[in-house]
């Protein structure tokens, strides 16, 4: 008898420091769940020295071959598992993937550097020569696609096809507060979630609250970031010409953030683009609508001939 009640009492107080952990550290802990998820999936976590700085990265190819590189590039606040839904599904694909943290974020070293969008171009250079990653198929999401479409424009030698993901990287006029990515309370927290998904699912106020810290923390990494960015020197509108690589653009339909006329800008002067939209989905279409994403992906990477014009619109599916 004395044996069930000790068992009951260790199982309420595990119960209990549960449920602490949870409430103390959801985001923690919903990292650690995905880093499981990928690594049971036979994704990397890795760490390489480039150009002075140790960078995080997550590495995926397919069973039995080293595949097609595919590097995937971050976007301003995010990081490699900001790609998880759709990694271990482009190795199954026959893609050999590469995912890395840019300086500043996620598990990479955080320098005291400008994070303008041409010093984060050359960290994603090194990182490529630091792993032998000669020439590759490159995607960038919003920040990300930015760096990407530079980079083809700067080292096309070292770019193959180019996909951004509802990208920055031309003017366009902002319909947010300059401190949207670094919220100052709960309220500013969902803000920027209403901003990125057009239907946000309900977020507890201790989760808000974990946002918030995780937010402050990197606070001045972004600020930097932003001020990069909208200080003009790296904005690529009279520069589209120079992109020759096949490019797809992809794009979710209800983006608030960077509207889709922005997307519909790159597709008019990126000579021969291609244009998917996502019905359906905002700024976060790689991750929270990854299977038209990924199919889209794939069709275009795979497509030989390379796929030249056109416009396509992806029905909404989770």
């Amino acid at each position: 008898m004395k044996r069930g009640v000790r068992f009951v009492l260790i199982l309420v107080a595990l119960c209990i420091i549960a449920a602490a952990i949870v409430y103390c550290w959801p985001l923690r802990l919903a990292d650690q769940v995905v880093r499981v998820d990928l690594w049971r999936a036979g994704v990397a976590s890795k760490y390489v020295d480039a150009g002075g700085f140790r960078i995080h990265y997550f590495e995926a190819k397919p069973h039995g071959s080293e595949g097609t590189p595919l590097l995937l590039i971050h976007g301003l606040g995010a990081r490699g598992e900001d790609w998880a839904p759709m990694i271990p599904a482009l190795a199954a694909r026959g893609f050999h993937v590469y995912a890395p943290d840019l300086p500043g974020y996620g598990r990479s070293d955080h320098p005291d550097v400008s994070y303008s969008i041409s010093m984060e171009e050359q960290a994603v250079v090194q990182f490529m020569q630091a792993v032998h990653l000669k020439r590759a198929d490159v995607g960038g999401w919003s920040m990300g696609g930015w760096i990407a479409m530079k980079l083809a424009m700067d080292y096309p030698a070292m770019v193959d096809r180019l996909v951004v993901y509802d990208s920055a990287g031309i003017y366009f006029r902002q319909t947010f507060a300059p401190d949207l990515f670094t919220p100052h309370d709960v309220a500013g927290v969902r803000r920027l979630i209403a901003m990125l998904t057009p239907k946000p699912a309900k977020m507890p106020d201790f989760v808000a609250e974990a946002a918030l810290r995780k937010l402050k923390r990197n606070a001045w990494v972004i600020e930097r970031s932003m001020a990069a960015m909208t200080s003009g020197y790296d904005l690529l509108d009279f520069r589209l010409n120079n992109l020759h690589q096949p490019t797809l653009i992809v794009w979710g339909a209800e983006d608030r953030l960077i509207p889709l006329s922005v997307g519909e800008t790159l597709h008019q002067d990126i000579a021969h683009s291609v244009l998917n939209v996502m019905k359906g989905c905002g700024h976060l279409a790689p991750a929270v609508c990854s299977r038209p994403v990924l199919k889209s992906t794939v069709a275009f990477l795979r497509a030989e001939p390379p796929m030249e014009g056109g416009e396509k619109v992806f029905a909404a599916e989770k």
